[in-house]
C-alpha cells in the first residue's frame, strides 16, 4: 500500500546539543573547579548549546546549582563552594548508568523523582583526585556518555606525577631527577624513607621541591632549603596525598604550552612564560589564582626554541594517549635543553589561566576554545577507541 497520499507527522525540530558542565568535587582544588566552571558557564555559547551545571560537593554530594556564573569568582581571596551555590541541600542529581539511557534525574527526600533531560556531553572542569584522575571518566565511560578531556588512563596518568614521568621517560622525553615515598614505605620505616630523600639531597643538592604525587595546582608543595624544613614539608604532602613526590631543583626558565585537539589531530599553541613571582619563592597557589602572576604570552623564544617546544607539548599529549587538551609544563635550562616537568589534563581554564590565553595569542578565542573542546568529545566514542 502507497503511503504517499496519507497524512504525514510533521518532523520534531532538532534540539541543541545539551551541555553537562561538572565541578566542584571532593579534592582540595574545590574551589578553583567552582571558579573554572563560572568563566566556561559564562562564556559557553547558549544559541549552540543548552547547559546543564551539576556541581558535586566537597563530601562527594551530586548537586544541581544555580547556572549563575557570577557567584562563581573570587571574592575577597576567598574561593567559592558548591555548597554555597546547591538549590538543595538534600537534592541529588543522579547521571545515567546504563549506556541506553542519557537522562539525569534530580530526587529530594520525600519528592517524586524529576527527569532534567537527556545529557549529550559531560564537560568535566574537576581539578585532582576524584574527577581528573579517570574516576570520573570511568563512570562516564560505564554510562555512555560523551564527554570533553582525556580518556580513564590518559587522566589517570596525567594525575599521577611519578607514573606521568616514566612514561614520558619511556617516550624519550627529557624529566628531571625525582624520587616517590609511597604510603607504605614511610608507614613501615620513617628513618629509612628520610633517608631516601637525604641521599637524593646529597646526589642533586638542595633546594629540593616536596609534593603530593596526585595533586595539581601548585597546592601542597613546598620548597625545601635545607633539612630543617623537610619534615613540614613531607607532612604538608602528605596531608593532601600519602604518595608523595620529591624534585630537585632545576635551573630554567618555566615554559608552558597548550594542545588542543582538532579534527585533524592535536595542534600545540604559541607558549608562554612564567616569570619568578616577586612576592612568592616559586610559583605557589597563591601566585596562580589569588595574586594571579601575569605569565608572558607568547614566551620570548626564538623561532627554533618555539618549534621545538611545541613539537615537544604534541608528543607529550601522544605519550599519554590524551584527548581534547592538555597545559604542557617545561624547563627551558641554561644550555638550552627542554625538560618536561608534567602535563595537566583539565588545565586552569578561567579566561586569566594560562591555558586560554596561549590559544587567544595563537587566534583561538575563549568560547571558541570551549565550542572546539564540545565539538571533539561529541565526534568521539565512548568505549575502547
Amino acid at each position: 500500500m502507497s503511503t504517499e497520499n496519507l497524512p504525514q507527522s510533521p518532523e520534531q525540530p532538532s534540539r541543541k546539543p545539551r551541555v553537562a558542565v561538572v565541578f566542584g568535587g571532593r579534592s582540595s582544588e574545590h574551589g578553583i573547579s567552582v571558579v573554572t566552571a563560572g568563566a566556561v558557564l559564562k562564556a559557553i555559547d547558549r544559541t549552540k548549546y543548552d547547559v546543564l551545571p551539576i556541581g558535586i560537593t566537597r563530601d562527594g554530594r551530586w548537586a544541581l546549582t544555580a547556572d549563575e556564573p557570577e557567584r562563581m569568582a573570587i571574592t575577597d581571596r576567598a574561593l567559592p563552594a558548591v555548597e554555597d551555590l546547591a538549590e538543595s541541600h538534600e537534592g541529588d542529581v543522579v547521571l545515567p548508568v546504563a549506556p541506553a539511557n542519557r537522562e539525569v534525574v534530580y530526587s529530594e527526600p520525600g519528592s517524586v523523582p524529576k527527569a532534567l533531560g537527556e545529557v549529550d556531553v559531560v564537560f568535566p572542569v574537576l581539578h585532582g583526585p576524584y574527577g581528573e584522575d579517570g574516576t570520573l571518566q570511568g563512570l562516564l565511560e560505564l554510562s555512555g556518555v560523551p564527554y570533553v578531556g582525556a580518556g580513564v588512563l590518559a587522566s589517570a596518568v596525567g594525575q599521577d606525577k611519578e607514573y606521568m614521568k616514566r612514561v614520558f621517560t619511556s617516550f624519550g622525553l627529557k624529566v628531571g631527577p625525582y624520587v616517590v615515598i609511597r604510603p607504605r614505605e614511610w608507614q613501615q620505616d620513617q628513618a629509612a624513607a628520610r633517608k631516601k630523600i637525604v641521599d637524593f639531597a646529597g646526589e642533586h643538592g638542595w633546594p629540593l621541591f616536596v609534593k603530593p604525587a596526585r595533586a595539581g595546582s601548585s597546592i601542597g608543595i613546598t620548597k625545601v632549603d635545607d633539612l630543617s624544613g623537610l619534615d613540614e614539608a613531607i607532612a604538608e604532602a602528605q596531608s593532601h596525598d600519602p604518595k608523595i613526590l620529591i624534585e630537585a631543583a632545576i635551573t630554567g626558565r618555566e615554559i608552558e604550552c597548550g594542545v588542543l585537539e582538532f579534527e585533524d589531530g592535536p595542534r600545540a599553541s604559541l607558549p608562554a612564560e612564567i616569570p619568578p613571582p616577586d612576592a612568592h619563592a616559586y610559583y605557589d597557589f597563591e601566585a596562580k589564582y589569588i595574586d594571579s602572576t601575569p605569565g608572558i604570552v607568547p614566551a620570548p623564544l626564538t623561532e627554533e626554541e618555539t618549534a621545538e617546544i611545541r613539537r615537544l607539548a604534541v608528543d607529550a599529549f601522544e605519550a599519554a594517549s590524551c584527548e581534547g587538551l592538555v597545559r604542557a609544563d617545561f624547563f627551558l635550562t641554561e644550555d638550552g635543553e627542554f625538560v618536561i616537568n608534567e602535563i595537566n589534563t583539565l588545565p586552569g581554564f578561567t579566561p586569566i589561566s594560562m591555558y586560554p590565553q596561549m590559544w587567544q595569542a595563537t587566534g583561538v578565542g575563549y568560547p571558541e576554545l570551549i565550542d572546539l573542546l564540545v565539538q571533539a568529545a561529541l565526534r568521539r566514542s565512548t568505549g575502547l577507541r
